[in-house]
């Protein structure tokens, strides 16, 4: 008798969504694109509202989708691929990356402090700037790549409920100890949430590092072809459950829709092939970058020269990602010139797309920011982010070269 061996990450990514056949035998998956479903009869449709054994399946898409719930199935597949009792998870799909992250911020932290990183996403920082405070949420800043600093402001903040930090932060490319701070939320009874975006389940796993939950924006990797707006949430059922985070989505509204769910989940079939495309242009391009008179220093955590280099390669697989940020010589006005003499490259934000962006951080997607903050995680005026695409890395770099 053969004995069932677990499939590789490749396999999962393919194959980890999947639910029961078709009943028509389709190959890919349908998209059920309705608002409501019919139910059989009254005693079913009650049974269903009462959540009672025998009760219709599904009800009201803000509530459930059968093509949403593939998609969260294949995202808790692949960032649990390394954990104990994956089976303990579920995933949760949203309509964007910031319904995801507020979701899951409203529902683990209120009334609570919670302690973040201080270089997140632009929007994710404005949210708990300025918004969190008048739900009955306090927040500190701090740069969490040094685990002693997380340490005093747990120390200062024995109320603390949620650590909040990106795996790769966003712009400057910082990596926290994910394992290291995850102890510490436990020794001091907090919760810790993980914005994967940039890494992917590819090259970091959260969860199996010790964090409580991991959050995406779909819109970028998973999705990889800059074609939907999606989020996604990761974490032990019975956590979600306790804290109400399924009952907020639904009365919040968050839930995604079924064609984004749809193209999300394809393009999670692709993800490690694009992944390594990304990761090797990156890698050629960051040491290109590095030589150039122009570019003052390169942030990028492949780099011997990247402060979190050490801890990158322990906690990485498969390379370091498609991110870079740069530093240009020329400060703001270089950054100015750059943008706008690219030709292959994009200028335009988001990332994780097949073709190359590139974007501005301070003018654009970390505006919102406020100054003190930006200043604080070193997100200067002649900061350059570029998501690095699948086209071939000789002709980005000839676009760089001639735009530099």
């Amino acid at each position: 008798m053969k004995t069932k061996t677990k499939p590789t990450f490749a396999s999962a990514a393919i194959h980890g969504g999947k639910g029961k056949p078709d009943q028509y035998g389709a190959h890919t998956s349908p998209i059920y694109q309705t608002s409501t479903f019919v139910f059989k009869d009254v005693e079913s449709g009650a049974k269903a509202f009462q959540h009672e054994e025998g009760g219709a399946s599904h009800i009201y898409s803000r509530i459930g989708n059968p093509t949403v719930e593939e998609l969260e199935r294949a995202i808790c597949a692949l960032e649990t691929y390394y954990v104990d009792e994956p089976e303990a998870y579920t995933g949760m799909a949203f309509g964007s990356g910031m319904a995801a992250i507020s979701t899951g911020i409203i529902s683990l932290a209120k009334e609570g402090h919670i302690i973040a990183q201080n270089d997140l996403y632009g929007c994710t920082s404005q949210f708990l700037k300025e918004e969190a405070p008048g739900m009955g949420m306090s927040v500190s800043f701090v740069d969490t790549s040094d685990v002693f600093l997380v340490e005093l402001e747990l120390k200062k903040h024995p109320e603390t409920k949620l650590i909040y930090l990106e795996s790769v932060a966003n712009p400057t490319l910082k990596i926290s100890d994910i394992r290291a701070i995850a102890q510490l939320a436990e020794n001091h009874g907090a919760l810790l949430m993980v914005d994967n975006t940039f890494a992917t389940p590819y090259h970091i796993q959260p969860l199996e590092l010790g964090a409580h939950v991991v959050v995406h924006s779909t819109t970028k990797y998973l999705g990889g072809h800059g074609s939907i707006v999606g989020g996604a949430l990761v974490a032990r059922k019975e956590l979600l459950e306790e804290k109400g985070t399924f009952l907020y989505r639904k009365n919040l509204g968050g839930i995604a829709g079924p064609m984004d769910a749809w193209l999300t989940t394809n393009g999670i079939k692709t993800l490690p092939l694009r992944m390594k495309q990304h990761n090797e242009n990156a890698m050629e391009i960051a040491r290109w970058l590095e030589n150039h008179p122009k570019v003052d220093h390169v942030f990028y955590p492949g780099l011997d020269s990247h402060p979190q280099h050490k801890l990158a390669s322990s906690v990485m697989r498969n390379g370091f990602g498609g991110m870079i940020s740069f530093e240009l010589t020329g400060g703001y006005q270089a950054g100015v010139s750059l943008m706008n003499k690219v030709e292959l490259c994009t200028l335009a934000v988001s990332l994780g797309s097949v073709d190359t962006l590139i974007q501005h951080p301070a003018s654009m997607t970390h505006a919102v920011v406020d100054e003190e903050i930006k200043k604080a995680a070193g997100i200067t005026e002649g900061l350059v982010r570029l998501s690095v695409g699948i086209e071939g890395v000789e002709d980005i770099i000839t676009d760089l070269e001639q735009a530099l």
